[in-house]
């Protein structure tokens, strides 16, 4: 089995069947195994009906007892051996799937971490769930042809050996006969892949609307957008149970003809071996052997369908992965140029914004997405011509610019564990450290209010705070990580203008001569910034400090303006959070 912390391995990502035959090749010894134990096993189930036919043509019919024993005997052995083995074959082709399973899925995490914040670029999160949760198990399930599979064809080849000395058209039957079955159903399962992959492409659509949905719901309530979002749900859902009815109606049809050609077949040669009985051309007991060979039969043409009902799934969702999987992260150029010894300008052209070292710079614009972009060109998560110290962003090694160079989200994901857990994130910083950053966060009362401190649980993304609560936890981790430029995205805008102002006078302290740019149009941050960009459609429009521009730009003091009217506690997030510190949630500490 694969180490939880081993290395998984490159996987060969040329196409959906060469990624499961990479599969079945990492395990090679364990499935080589598993497809000569299902082998032996399917092969004796096949013998036993030749045994009990000697049993009859040699001791039962004349009479001879020590025969009879001796036939019996070895019937109740081979039964018996063979119990063991299908144990042995059940583990070990078990433990093919559960190899399978946990390579792949470690493929996937290994890669999605790799790609970082390229992934949310790339793909969805719905996406993501279907290829990490059903396409991965239909991957490992299908592994299971390694040794059944390849069985079937092999008992299908012996019985029809032990078939022909008691009547060649009787082995001519079962040989024509199966290849037939399977040519009728070989083209469903090509129109299966088809309809499969339509099928989870919807599915992935509508799984991604369901974590927007349950991560939205209480701002779509405020909107009063629920209703358009439940019809639009609807619909999709409509659309993926039709095509869902679309695979369900080739698969029913597969399944049918994997049970009933079969029984057709098995029905035709039994008729036939009764007559030939009838007419004296075949023994008694070569009769009830051929019974039985009918009846073991039922096994491996149904594995034999069965296994390319499962493949023709498995490579749909093989192609998937392979698709995931070749997703590039962001790298660094091929001549990297060193990054500025010391803290530099950075500057982005396309919106004019400089940032000068070692200084607090607010963007501010009507319009918040045009603001965030201005940081993903800074933070080099969007391509830009962006320079810092004169040198273009992107030429630069991408791992030095993410040490230095921190972008701090307000939707940044917040990971399930302890509250020291998750604001320390790599590092590790001591206790005094850590209540420097809370304090500078106005995160106390978030800390004293949990029973255990910083040593409470916090559930993944932080379900468990409210939307104020959740924002100050990302400020302390972004603190703590102590970048030299910290670029932050609205940090304070889900926090009543109290607890926004107490952050926002120990900001800039806590920065002290580091560089700073957060994004805002709350004058109670903008009164701190040592420069404030105002953004007109993206472009600067004008540069200065807040009460400067109060005074010269009409617009940026229409803008200020407007964020600086009263606003009711009730429209603040947290006034109707149920928090783990209810009442008291935005209470800054003076």
């Amino acid at each position: 089995m694969i180490d939880t912390y081993g290395d998984p391995g490159t996987p060969d990502l040329r196409g959906g069947w060469r990624f499961l035959w990479w599969l079945v090749t990492r395990q090679a010894h364990r499935s080589v195994t598993g497809a000569v134990v299902s082998t032996v096993w399917m092969g004796l189930t096949a013998l036993t009906p030749y045994l009990l036919s000697r049993a009859i043509d040699d001791g039962l019919e004349p009479g001879d007892g020590a025969a009879l024993a001796g036939w019996t005997a070895a019937v109740l052995v081979t039964g018996a051996f063979n119990a063991g083995l299908g144990v042995v074959r059940h583990r070990t082709m078990t433990k093919v799937r559960m190899d399978a399973n946990f390579r792949t899925v470690k493929l996937v995490v290994e890669h999605a971490a790799r790609l970082g914040a390229a992934l949310s670029r790339q793909t969805g999160t719905g996406e993501i769930v279907t290829v990490g949760v059903r396409d991965v198990s239909t991957i490992s399930n299908s592994l299971t042809v390694v040794g059944p599979g390849l069985a079937a064809i092999v008992t299908y080849g012996v019985v029809a050996a032990l078939l022909l000395p008691v009547s060649v058209q009787l082995s001519a039957v079962i040989l024509l006969g199966v290849p037939l079955t399977a040519g009728l159903v070989g083209p469903l399962t090509v129109r299966l892949q088809g309809t499969e992959t339509g099928y989870r492409e919807r599915q992935s659509v509508l799984t991604a609307r369901v974590g927007d949905l349950a991560g939205g719901l209480r701002v779509l309530n405020g909107l009063g957008g629920k209703g358009l979002f439940a019809d639009a749900f609807r619909r999709d859902s409509r659309k993926l149970r039709e095509q869902g009815y679309r695979v369900g109606a080739v698969t029913s049809w597969i399944q049918a003809l994997g049970v009933g050609m079969p029984t057709v077949l098995l029905a035709a040669v039994t008729w036939l071996a009764a007559r030939l009985a009838a007419q004296g051309d075949i023994t008694v007991g070569q009769l009830v052997s051929v019974y039985g060979y009918v009846a073991v039969l039922v096994l491996p043409v149904y594995f034999f369908i069965d296994c390319g009902y499962e493949l023709s799934r498995a490579v749909v969702a093989a192609r998937r992965v392979v698709r995931f999987l070749s997703l590039e992260p962001d790298v660094s150029p091929p001549d990297v140029l060193d990054a500025p010894g010391s803290p530099a300008v950075l500057h982005d052209p396309e919106s004019g914004v400089r940032v000068v070292p070692g200084r607090l710079t607010v963007l501010a614009g009507a319009r918040p997405e045009q603001s965030a972009a201005v940081v993903d060109r800074l933070g080099r998560y969007a391509a830009s011509d962006v320079t810092w110290g004169g040198v273009r962003l992107d030429a630069l090694a991408l791992p030095e610019v993410r040490e230095r160079i921190l972008v701090a989200d307000n939707e940044a994901d917040l990971f399930a564990g302890t509250l020291r857990e998750t604001v320390r994130a790599r590092r590790d910083p001591d206790d005094e450290t850590i209540g420097r950053a809370v304090r500078a966060a106005a995160a106390d009362d978030i800390v004293l209010g949990l029973p255990e401190g910083l040593d409470a649980a916090v559930d993944a993304q932080g379900r468990n705070l409210s939307g104020g609560q959740r924002q100050r936890v990302r400020l302390v981790r972004a603190l703590l990580a102590d970048p030299e430029v910290l670029l932050a995205v609205e940090p304070t805008s889900a926090l009543d203008a109290h607890t926004e102002a107490t952050v926002a006078a120990r900001l800039r302290a806590a920065r002290g001569d580091r560089t700073t740019v957060v994004t805002s149009t709350s004058p109670l941050i903008l009164d701190h910034a040592d420069t404030v960009c105002f953004l007109v459609d993206g472009k600067t429009a004008a540069t200065g400090s807040h009460r400067e521009l109060l005074r010269t730009e009409p617009g940026y003091r229409s803008l200020v303006s407007r964020d600086s009217e009263p606003e009711e506690d009730a429209a603040t997030d947290d006034a109707g959070d149920a928090g783990p510190v209810a009442g008291a949630d935005e209470e800054a500490t003076p």
